[in-house]
């Protein structure tokens, strides 16, 4: 008679490494999550105790309405144009900010447009107000 041979089956799959590989992995991501840093805009806030209307009187106000169209000091501006507009109001007045009032239901495309236009312009001080 034979004696059996007490082996494992061949069909069995040993995990053991697997799961070694898949901690080490899982420790690399963490460790390497934490260095990650995310790019953004900074907003500066305006100071609570200035007041709004002398402000808009001093400042070059871009509105943003609900349909992403652009109001300059009250009228309707092209898309195109927004530059030019800012440039003049900048020559005019050389020391006032430029504030972008964006309405919430505005798409940030036509905001940064507004905010590189003014840039562009010449006008470093851009600010981002609540409509």
């Amino acid at each position: 008679m034979r004696k059996l041979d007490v082996r494992q089956d061949p069909s069995e799959i040993d995990l053991t490494p697997m799961l070694d590989v898949v901690f080490i992995m899982l420790i690399f991501f963490i460790v390497t999550a934490t260095f990650v840093k995310e790019l953004g805009i900074d907003v500066n806030s305006p100071d609570k105790n200035q007041n709004v209307k002398d402000a808009d009187k001093q400042s070059i106000v871009v509105q943003i309405t609900s349909r992403d169209r652009i109001r300059i000091r009250g009228r309707d501006v092209d898309f195109r144009s927004v530059r030019a507009n800012i440039e003049r109001l900048h020559a005019e007045n050389p020391e006032a900010p430029v504030v972008v009032q964006p309405h919430p239901d505005s798409t940030s495309e036509v905001m940064v447009h507004v905010m590189d236009s003014a840039r562009q312009a010449g006008v470093y001080n851009v600010s981002i107000a609540a409509s």
